[in-house]
């Protein structure tokens, strides 16, 4: 069986995983933070959930993202090198360093530009990412401010369920992209097939999602069906993994708490989160310890890539 870096499980995800709904900084003198020129409709929720004072949170506690689907994603980009990439709603830069660590990728790139409608990600942002080819600056998936058929690559990375108009951004999406150029959706979510305490988990705090569009929902998929997508891009083409990460409580917790519609919450209910979910845990059903005296188990999570090919 194949085994990941920073991974204790790697298996092949039966294609439907994802495809149904399942219950003070420093700033690095090597990135330059932009403005730009417009900001176009961010959703409230996310504006919120992920405004300053919840970014430090967000970049300790989420997950990073597997060495076989970054190098899935630089498999499907067919340009020459050197390449340039916009990454869009690049946040506190979690994704942005793993790829810059992947030689493969790391070593083709003339250029990324981070673009982030939020101001408190993109000042983590800067302050974690030490690349000189790298730059961040303000926009959205309808307006990343790249100069037409400029770019070989688009990265959206845990992100485009928050997009507001699937037309417009397959519309911008053609514009930046070069001829042949593509764009590549990833996602990370906890895996609530891979154990009971996990779906437990997730069923206890997405009862707070308050209706907003998020990634199990596959509202996203919408874009599929929208004119400018079936005139520009080829059919997506998608691939799944399922793994598991070292988990304790508190990576659980405090993973939960990152959550947008979790973070937004009044002091007396994510108190009430949290003592549900160490109850969750104290069951522990179906858990997989790894190492039960430091607190160590198996946290699963599985990971989708969708890839774009611009006609």
């Amino acid at each position: 069986m194949a085994r990941l870096p920073g991974a204790l499980l790697l298996i092949r995800a039966p294609s439907h995983i994802f495809a149904r709904p399942r219950f003070s900084n420093h700033i690095s003198p090597s990135v330059t933070l932009r403005s730009s020129r417009s900001m176009a409709t961010v959703h409230k929720m996310a504006q919120e959930g992920f405004g300053t004072g919840t970014n430090e949170l967000y970049d300790r506690a989420r997950p990073s993202y597997q060495p076989a689907a970054i190098s899935h994603i630089r498999d499907a980009i067919s340009s020459p090198p050197p390449l340039n990439i916009v990454e869009i709603g690049a946040g506190t830069g979690i994704f942005t360093r793993a790829l810059l660590a992947q030689p493969a990728f790391s070593s083709s790139i003339q250029s990324l530009s981070a673009v982030e409608p939020s101001a408190g990600m993109r000042e983590v942002f800067a302050s974690s990412v030490n690349d000189p080819r790298v730059t961040v600056s303000e926009g959205t998936f309808d307006a990343t401010g790249a100069p037409d058929a400029s770019v070989d690559a688009i990265i959206v990375a845990q992100a485009f369920h928050w997009c507001p108009d699937y037309d417009k951004a397959a519309q911008e999406f053609a514009r930046v992209l070069k001829p042949g150029g593509v764009a590549a959706l990833i996602w990370n979510l906890e895996d609530r097939d891979g154990a009971a305490w996990v779906a437990q988990l997730r069923d206890r705090i997405e009862r707070h999602e308050s209706g907003t569009p998020q990634f199990r929902l596959n509202l996203w998929r919408a874009l599929f069906s929208t004119p400018s997508y079936q005139s520009l891009f080829q059919p997506p083409e998608e691939k799944t993994w399922t793994y598991a990460l070292p988990g304790t409580r508190d990576i659980v917790v405090n993973r939960a708490l990152s959550k947008s519609y979790v973070a937004v919450l009044p002091p007396d209910e994510k108190e009430k989160v949290v003592q549900d979910i160490d109850e969750i845990l104290r069951k522990g059903e179906g858990r997989k310890w790894t190492d039960e005296s430091q607190g160590i188990f198996e946290y699963p999570y599985g990971t989708l890539v969708v890839i774009l090919r611009k006609k």
